[in-house]
């Protein structure tokens, strides 16, 4: 389905407009195809973006980039924006409310990464040597390791104070799965990219918007103003005109509810792909039904006249005290005297119920910080399907389903865990398949 002249525009339809599907929809914008976005819920963004409208809302849940994510801010840019406005970029910092841990300095990724490590005067030199001979191995081996090991057991034998402050908050951060489940060789694959693959890579770029001003809204603006179609609509489903192929210009091989199409990109959720494709291509269905899922529950505090530390406070979990991390929101040109705290990993708060979790990180945030006023809860929030569990071994569905019809999201086989430019890289991917090959 290769691009060609206005009147010959190839009809790709999108059904999912979180973040890969709008990248899915702006890639095949450019390339030249008549794109119509099918979105099932009131506002695009997915699992990432303001709730409630308007670009100061709360968010869905706290998201952060990193300065690897490099095909996310290459799109940001694309349709216009600004992302060093709308993000504060700062070195990796794991700031704790009592102490500062691993600090990364500006520099050539194995430069910073050494003194970094050396100069955490939060460790003794014990633990700094041993991690030092730790990620020594992990390069020398190409960051690759047993399938079928946890990131716990890859780093059982580190110290002790390295797996407190360093391995286990990145883990649950970046995978959303605790470290004695989670996938060791994901986790390594991110390392790579984050520390080692570039100046500036491990930067963290916290959103000083809410997420919708990211790319949502912007990203609709763009679309719509570029011809697109975007229909508030859920898909009930998708079928193959076998008639019609081979399918030239104007020739509809696959209709989405019953209207025609050259071509489709699944970019929803594991469940909606899943649902929609059971007859489709059963094997595939079957792949991405199978997931498990890991929550991720957001407490939003208000406390008057407070200030965190820093922008962001790396906490420690306990069986009582849920959060990992803590966000002032003020420190963000957002809402002064507004905190956020983010429980990855949430199954077991889940369970207990959302106002057990609440109440749980407030008392930890009592504990952890100082309080002009004492802090209130504003809302809690849960994303019951925030990422699939990344665990050793799992089987991940690819982007192909059948000729015609593609798959875009962070679920689907890759390295990368669920993240923003796991979707966002497979958007762009799927787009330039279904335009080469459709």
């Amino acid at each position: 389905m290769s691009a060609t002249a206005p009147g010959d525009a190839p009809r790709l339809a999108i059904v999912g407009g979180g973040w890969s599907g709008l990248a899915a929809a702006i890639e095949a914008t450019s390339l030249g195809a008549a794109v119509t976005l099918f979105e099932m819920a009131p506002q695009r963004g997915g699992r990432a973006r303001s709730l409630d409208g308007g670009s100061d809302a709360l968010d869905n849940g706290q998201h952060i980039l990193i300065g690897a994510y490099t095909e996310t801010l290459g799109l940001m840019r694309r349709i216009g924006l600004a992302p060093d406005a709308l993000l504060l970029r700062m070195p990796l910092r794991l700031r704790y409310p009592d102490r500062e841990t691993l600090r990364l300095p500006p520099g050539p990724p194995l430069v910073a990464f050494t003194r970094g490590v050396l100069g955490c005067s939060a460790w003794s030199w014990r633990d700094r040597l041993g991690f030092m001979t730790a990620s020594t191995r992990w390069m020398l081996n190409g960051f690759r390791c047993d399938p079928r090991l946890t990131v716990a057991a890859l780093c059982a034998s580190m110290p002790q104070a390295v797996r407190d402050d360093l391995i286990d908050p990145l883990c649950v951060a970046a995978l959303n799965t605790p470290a004695a489940q989670a996938s060791a060789q994901v986790f390594l694959r991110v390392l790579k990219d984050a520390l080692f693959s570039g100046p500036g890579s491990a930067d963290l770029l916290l959103p000083r918007r809410g997420l919708s001003a990211l790319l949502p809204d912007p990203a609709s603006d763009w679309l719509t103003s570029h011809g697109a179609q975007l229909l508030t609509q859920r898909v009930q489903q998708i079928t193959i005109d076998e008639a019609t192929r081979p399918r030239g210009p104007h020739r509809a091989g696959v209709q989405v509810d019953g209207a025609p199409f050259d071509a489709v990109i699944l970019a929803c959720t594991s469940v909606e792909a899943a649902r929609l494709t059971r007859d489709l291509a059963p094997d595939w269905s079957a792949t991405a039904a199978a997931f498990e899922f890991q929550p991720i529950i957001t407490v939003y505090l208000r406390g008057d006249g407070a200030r965190l530390p820093a922008p962001m406070v790396a906490l420690r979990e306990s069986s009582t005290e849920p959060a990992q991390f803590a966000f002032d929101l003020g420190q963000l040109d957002q809402q002064d005297g507004l905190f956020s705290l983010v429980i990855s990993g949430a199954a077991d708060w889940v369970a207990k119920g959302l106002e057990a979790a609440g109440a749980a990180a407030l008392a930890q945030a009592t504990r952890c910080f100082d309080w002009p006023q004492a802090p209130q809860i504003v809302r809690v929030l849960s994303e019951k399907r925030a990422t699939f569990a990344c665990t050793p071994g799992l089987q991940r569905p690819g982007d192909v389903i059948v000729p015609g019809v593609w798959a875009a999201g962070d679920y689907l086989d890759g390295p990368y865990p669920a993240t923003l430019e796991g979707a966002v890289r497979s958007g762009l991917s799927a787009a330039r398949s279904a335009m080469r090959h459709g």
